[in-house]
């Protein structure tokens, strides 16, 4: 156990930085989180939480305030893009808890970041402060944001996404890559895809050059989409999101199956958003200062593991620090996180274009190889973090 008590600053109030400081603040550790908007905000509509996400979750105490806003898929589907056949299926539901003891969601990511807030208290919370410096002072930081203001802490964690500010006093990283490929997405009553088979299940189509990939929500009634297509080849805007028309985002679907032309077709959010990834980073920590989430190890959203590992992240991080002092927790935590991020990372760039298949020989040979993806499932799913930086 430290011998001192640490103060810990969190940058960033997305789910990662919130779980963190929930996660600490029921061990007893002083933590902040400081967020640059002015007001929390939904950035993204929906997200998938496995169980390796939802036991770290169920711990905090958020079990019954999850159940309460999340809707359980019925199945994992591959569909083809044209016919709609099923190309493989898996139960999730009851089976899927059973064998990985918790369960799967789709929840508003505006609910879970509700629940985060709630439970990490206001009192924990700063809004509208930018971090614009990080100053040596004694043992720990003095940070400076753009309102004028500054805090102390020991230890800070850039918990602040994919163009990380915090990144910059920890490793000479390259800037996020863009990976050829862009996403749009929306939020659909399921009475307006008349067409779509089994609304209730988790889905992915696989086409040539995009895919869609949907679940449903809360209670069930509406489905989360997102839809990625290989385009535009490079992205020259200075902003990751565009606003683009609603004939250029159906375009790419135009000759699918009616219940995917039914369900982008009826996105009113007529935006796509780059997908961005990130080269992995050898260090993850440097002189009391510490990356989490995507500011060290942002993927794909191919096998739905952006917010899961984050929690991951801030679950690991949290038990160490309670064990350790910071100098011996942070190794810890980088050798513990940093080869299972790393793997997943390297295999959401290679579903992307597994998904993206044109039909023929290779999208065949997928197709037969899918028969095991519950192997997949099981090394990712099936983790406890926190029994993992126990051990």
């Amino acid at each position: 156990m430290p011998t001192r008590s640490t103060s810990v600053a969190i940058i960033g109030a997305g789910i990662g930085g919130l779980t963190l400081a929930v996660a600490l603040r029921r061990r007893g550790i002083e933590a902040a989180v400081y967020e640059q908007v002015a007001e929390l905000r939904e950035v993204g509509a929906a997200v998938a939480l496995s169980a390796n996400g939802t036991h770290v979750l169920h711990r905090l105490g958020l079990r019954d305030r999850l159940a309460a806003a999340s809707a359980v898929p019925t199945e994992l589907v591959y569909r083809g893009w044209r016919g709609g056949e099923r190309v493989v299926s898996y139960p999730v539901g009851d089976d899927y808890t059973a064998r990985f003891g918790a369960p799967y969601y789709g929840v508003h990511r505006a609910d879970l970041q509700t629940a985060l807030a709630e439970a990490c208290g206001q009192d924990a919370l700063r809004l509208d402060h930018r971090l614009i410096d990080l100053v040596a002072k004694g043992e720990g930081y003095e940070l400076e944001f753009a309102n004028g203001t500054t805090a102390r802490a020991d230890l800070v964690v850039g918990a602040d996404g994919v163009h990380s500010a915090v990144r910059r006093w920890v490793a000479d990283a390259e800037p996020a890559l863009y990976s050829g490929t862009s996403g749009f997405r929306g939020l659909i009553p399921v009475g307006s895809m008349p067409s779509l088979p089994d609304p209730g299940a988790l889905q992915f189509w696989m086409g040539p050059g995009a895919h869609v990939l949907h679940y449903p929500i809360g209670d069930g009634s509406f489905v989360n989409f997102l839809a990625v297509v290989d385009e535009p080849s490079e992205w020259s805007s200075p902003s990751w999101v565009e606003e683009i028309s609603a004939e250029r985002l159906c375009a790419p679907f135009a000759e699918w199956h009616p219940g995917v032309g039914e369900m982008v077709a009826a996105t009113g959010l007529h935006k796509r958003w780059a997908l961005f990834g990130q080269a992995p980073l050898n260090r993850w920590h440097r002189n009391g200062i510490v990356l989490l989430g995507d500011a060290v190890h942002a993927m794909l959203p191919h096998h739905g593991q952006g917010a899961n590992q984050t929690i991951e992240d801030a679950a690991t991080l949290a038990s160490l620090l309670h064990r350790y002092e910071p100098h011996q927790a942070l190794p810890r935590y980088e050798h513990l996180r940093r080869a299972r991020t790393r793997a997943i990372q390297r295999s959401s760039w290679v579903a992307s274009e597994l998904l993206h298949l044109p039909d023929g020989p290779s999208a065949e040979d997928r197709n037969r190889r899918l028969a095991d993806v519950h192997r997949t499932l099981q090394w990712i799913h099936e983790h406890d973090a926190e029994a993992a930086a126990s051990a």
